[in-house]
């Protein structure tokens, strides 16, 4: 298992450094001018100098390598400093975000919290719903409970979650007035009224995804069940005398949870690149909601920067799942 993860991260750095290269090169490609929101009063020869200024008249392949010293050398050395109160990074060029002229990284982390916290919150619930209910959906098949499951399952999976938060909305916020439409990031919970304030803002954005979460995640644990209740190793552990409880919850559930963890770990990425319909909707200040901002400003740092991290976590959770399949099922090796 050490011996694979090291030949995974060895083959993930060159695949990592085309990922980035395609990133680059796409943006470059895009239609649109970081600087096509100028008005058309400023003289060229100063809209000139501010796309100097920006770095945009170096060839593309600096600005490629700059931004891959910037990303993988500087801000770590910026962390460190952060951390340890050194001056390794001292008078360095950051990633700098040509929409609000902050650094890349200092916008991602005080948006960070916002996302991990709605997105979060909503994906651990999903998760912890959905697994006992495809569980006992797989195990009373076809009962009433299962159809009600699956009822509920294909209208979160196929409703768009634009129009499940706009009709929680109408419904819990216009209507009823139990929960605000809007979220409030500038809310800081520092007592009981204000930790109250945060869990009834949280409420409907957290519910949007959850169900949604919930019901891709149930409809795979109940498949991955019934796929494996009709086993032979069931049968023989049921004709052994076994309890129907240690049947179902240790060799089922243990069986059925690899191809589940697959699809788990590798939505957990999504936590980090947020929701961006339903931050829109709700009008959360995360990731998603700045992915979508800076592509409108054709901000190419910072959209550059979050696809790349996204990449980064999409490559890691993938690893994650492998190894987490040689813990669930000893009989799969990676000699």
């Amino acid at each position: 298992m050490f011996n694979y993860t090291l030949r995974s991260l060895a083959i993930a750095i060159p695949t990592l450094l085309i990922i980035s290269l395609v990133i680059f090169l796409l943006l470059e490609a895009a239609p649109g001018d970081p600087l096509g929101e100028v008005p058309l009063t400023v003289p060229p020869e100063v809209k000139e100098k501010m796309r100097t200024a920006l770095g945009l008249d170096a060839a593309w392949y600096i600005r490629y390598l700059l931004w891959l010293k910037q990303f993988f050398w500087i801000e770590p050395l910026h962390l460190v400093d952060r951390i340890f109160g050194t001056g390794y990074a001292q008078g360095m060029q950051r990633v700098i975000s040509f929409q609000s002229r902050l650094p890349v990284m200092d916008v991602i982390a005080e948006r960070i919290p916002q996302t991990l916290v709605v997105v979060g919150m909503a994906y651990l619930l999903g998760v912890l719903i959905a697994v006992p209910i495809g569980i006992l959906q797989a195990y009373r098949q076809y009962g009433l409970f299962d159809q009600v499951g699956s009822f509920v399952a294909m209208i979160g999976f196929s409703v768009p979650t634009f129009f499940t938060g706009t009709l929680l909305i109408i419904i819990f916020a216009i209507k009823l007035h139990w929960f605000p439409s809007v979220y409030d990031t500038t809310l800081r919970v520092t007592d009981w009224s204000s930790f109250w304030a945060q869990v009834r803002q949280m409420t409907l954005p957290v519910a949007v995804l959850a169900l949604a979460n919930a019901s891709q995640f149930s409809s795979y644990m109940r498949a991955s069940m019934l796929d494996n209740l009709g086993q032979d190793y069931v049968r023989t552990a049921r004709a052994k005398g076994m309890s129907e409880r240690v049947v179902v919850l240790v060799h089922v559930l243990r069986n059925s949870l690899i191809a589940v963890v697959t699809v788990i770990a590798l939505g957990i990425p999504g936590i980090f690149g947020g929701a961006i319909i339903t931050e829109q909707v709700f009008k959360v200040n995360g990731l998603g909601q700045q992915l979508i901002s800076s592509i409108h400003a054709n901000d190419l740092p910072m959209v550059m920067t979050l696809t790349f991290i996204f990449a980064i976590l999409i490559i890691l959770f993938n690893l994650i799942a492998d190894i987490l399949y040689g813990l669930l099922d000893p009989r799969i090796r990676y000699d």
